[in-house]
């Protein structure tokens, strides 16, 4: 499977799995310059940025541990854009949804609320 393929997937099942949490997708891959946020969605008032980040395995580390201060950075300038569109939400948060392929080639998802603050 490659890379980008991963990736995708692993969007999807992040998707799927958060609707089934009783979350309602606002956008998928909003792109903001060179930032894009991978799935925006909402829970009661709550606008909530998810990061996805999926790997075939853990021999590197795990998938949450790859989105780093740069990374967040970049989420937290495209969540301003966002808001300056659509500011009629008054909270927000980043999440992270990690996703590791076991041995079965199952995904195992892993759902990480709050995982990191707007500034």
């Amino acid at each position: 499977m490659s890379t980008k393929k991963t990736g995708t997937d692993g969007e999807q099942f992040a998707k799927k799995f958060l609707l089934e949490k009783g979350y309602t997708v606002l956008f998928e891959n909003w792109r903001h310059k060179r930032s894009e946020i991978d799935i925006i969605e909402k829970k009661k008032d709550i606008c909530v940025f998810v990061e996805v980040k999926t790997r075939k395995n853990n021999h590197y580390g795990t998938p949450e541990t790859f989105v780093d201060d740069k990374k967040m950075e970049k989420r937290n300038e495209a969540a301003e854009a966002f808001l300056l569109l659509y500011p009629h939400f008054k909270e927000l948060r980043f999440d992270i949804i990690s996703i590791t392929y076991n041995s079965n080639n199952t995904p195992e998802i892993a759902h990480f609320i709050d995982a990191f603050y707007f500034y």
